[in-house]
C-alpha cells in the first residue's frame, strides 16, 4: 500500500513538473513590424512558422501592425503586447527608464546606412535647421539620430521645431513643404530623394541603430520557453532568407510594394545579425548615456538587467 501511494505520488510529482516546464500562454501578441527590411519577419509570417510551431501547445499567434517603437512601447505597458520582432534599442532603454520593463530576446539588424534626417534644397547642413520645422517620431532612434546630429553641430533639440508623427506622415510633411526636414528610413528616405529632398546625415557613426527581438519583462518570466522558441524561429528565418535569395527577395519585395531591385539593395544594407555582444552592451551603455543627458530618458537602469533571457 505504502509503495503504491509513494508511486502514485511520484507519477503525480513528475506531471506537475512538466506541466510547469510546458506552460503556454493561449495568445501570442506579436509585432508585424516589415520596415525597413525586417526579412525575419516576413518569412515567419507569410510562412506561417510561429503558428506552425505553437500549433501543438494551443498558443493563437497574434500578429500585431504596431510600427512606431512609441506605440510598441504602450501597447507593452498596457499588456496588449508580448514581443517586438524588431524594436530599436533606444527605444527600449527610454522604456525602461520610464519603469515599463522590456527585456532584449536576440539580434536582428544593424541598419544605420538607411536611418537619415532627410531636407529640402535649401538647407544643405544640419546648422541651416535653426528655427525649421522638423518631421519625424518623437522616443525612437530617428529622434536619438537628430539630437546627435545637431549636438555635433553645436546645436540642441530647441534650435528646431520637431513635430512628432509617424514615418508616412513625416514624408508627407517634407514632401508638401510644411516642414523643411524629416526623420526617415529605408524605402521613405528613397521616396523623399525622388521627391527633391536630399540626405542631410544617416546615422552611420552618429549613432548605433541596433535592432532586436524583445519582450515584456513580465510575459519573459513567465514564458521563458515561448520568447526561447520565438528566437529560434527569428534564426532559422534569416537563415532560410540568406539560403534562397531569391524567394525571400520576391516575397519581401512583394510585401513591401517595391521592386526586387529595391528589395536587394535593403537586404545588402541592413546588417542581420543573431547573437547580442559584449560590443552591443557597450553600445547599450553609451547610448543611454546620451539619452539621459538630452533628456530623452528618465533615469539610468541597470542595462545587464534587460539581457536576462538573450539567447545564447
Amino acid at each position: 500500500m505504502i509503495k503504491k501511494f509513494l508511486a502514485v505520488s511520484a507519477m503525480l510529482l513528475c506531471s506537475a513538473v512538466v506541466v510547469a516546464a510546458e506552460r503556454f500562454p493561449e495568445t501570442l501578441n506579436i509585432t508585424y513590424v516589415k520596415a525597413p527590411f525586417n526579412i525575419q519577419a516576413i518569412v515567419m509570417k507569410n510562412q506561417g512558422l510561429l503558428e506552425k510551431a505553437f500549433e501543438r501547445d494551443g498558443v493563437q499567434v497574434h500578429w500585431v501592425p504596431i510600427k512606431a517603437g512609441i506605440n510598441q512601447m504602450q501597447a507593452m505597458a498596457a499588456g496588449r503586447l508580448d514581443m517586438a520582432v524588431a524594436m530599436n534599442t533606444s527605444t527600449i532603454l527610454i522604456a525602461n527608464g520610464a519603469g515599463n520593463r522590456i527585456d532584449i530576446i536576440d539580434g536582428v539588424a544593424k541598419p544605420a546606412k538607411l536611418f537619415s534626417l532627410m531636407a529640402t534644397k535649401d538647407i544643405r547642413n544640419v546648422t541651416d535647421l535653426k528655427g525649421k520645422k522638423v518631421a519625424g517620431p518623437k522616443g525612437t532612434v530617428l529622434h536619438h539620430l537628430l539630437i546627435a546630429a545637431l549636438d555635433a553641430n553645436g546645436m540642441t533639440e530647441k534650435d528646431v521645431e520637431l513635430i512628432s508623427m509617424n514615418l508616412p506622415a513625416s514624408l508627407a510633411t517634407l514632401s508638401s513643404g510644411r516642414a523643411q526636414a524629416a526623420l526617415l528610413n529605408a524605402a521613405g528616405v528613397d521616396a523623399a530623394k525622388q521627391a527633391g529632398a536630399h540626405e542631410l546625415v544617416n546615422a552611420q557613426g552618429l549613432v548605433p541603430v541596433t535592432l532586436v527581438l524583445a519582450a515584456r519583462a513580465e510575459f519573459a518570466k513567465d514564458y521563458p520557453e515561448v520568447v526561447k522558441r520565438v528566437s529560434r524561429i527569428n534564426r532559422e528565418a534569416l537563415r532560410w532568407a540568406r539560403e534562397n535569395p531569391d524567394q525571400a527577395l520576391t516575397m519581401a519585395a512583394q510585401e513591401l510594394q517595391i521592386t526586387k531591385q529595391q528589395a536587394q539593395d535593403l537586404f545588402d544594407k541592413m546588417g542581420y545579425y543573431e547573437k547580442f555582444t559584449v560590443s552591443d552592451v557597450k553600445d547599450l551603455e553609451e547610448t543611454q548615456s546620451f539619452l539621459v543627458k538630452h533628456g530623452l530618458m528618465q533615469k539610468s537602469v541597470d542595462v545587464q538587467s534587460l539581457l536576462g533571457h538573450v539567447q545564447p
